[in-house]
């Protein structure tokens, strides 16, 4: 499975994959790093969450209007953290499993996974702002 994303740097199409080797996706045209935002459910969970960039995972739902108020500002981290971060989108109601193994009671609930690993966790809504000096602090810690 594959998203299709245009390049910032020269407005070329790519195809940017679920799940990836070693690296991050890159523009075929200009080489550029691309956004890394994918979806996943219960069953891609696994692959599409490993990386050898951290990966910032967005618990959230479809009903639940912190979640679509954050929702534009988690993509545009993918834009502004390009080659540096995936972002992963997980609708609980289609991964009640992936839920409930990092025990989220709440959404939205972001996540900074690095190896697999949890390495930072922040519940509830932030503005857009804040969630980027967060994202951007947790890269640093992550590098």
């Amino acid at each position: 499975m594959h998203n299709i994303v245009a390049c910032a740097g020269c407005g070329r199409r790519n195809r940017v994959p679920v799940a990836a080797g070693a690296g991050v996706p890159r523009c075929a045209e200009c080489h550029e790093p691309l956004p890394w935002l994918v979806e996943a459910d219960d069953a891609g969970f696994a692959a599409a969450s490993a990386s050898t960039v951290p990966v910032l995972v967005d618990l959230w739902a479809p009903w639940c209007g912190p979640c679509r108020m954050v929702g534009p500002a988690v993509e545009d981290l993918a834009r502004r953290f390009a080659g540096r971060v995936k972002v992963l989108k997980v609708n609980v109601d289609e991964a009640p499993s992936v839920a409930q193994r990092f025990g989220a009671r709440s959404v939205p609930t972001l996540l900074v996974l690095q190896g697999g690993r949890e390495v930072a966790r922040q519940v509830g809504a932030l503005p857009a702002a804040a969630l980027g000096r967060w994202v951007e602090a947790q890269l640093g810690s992550a590098a």
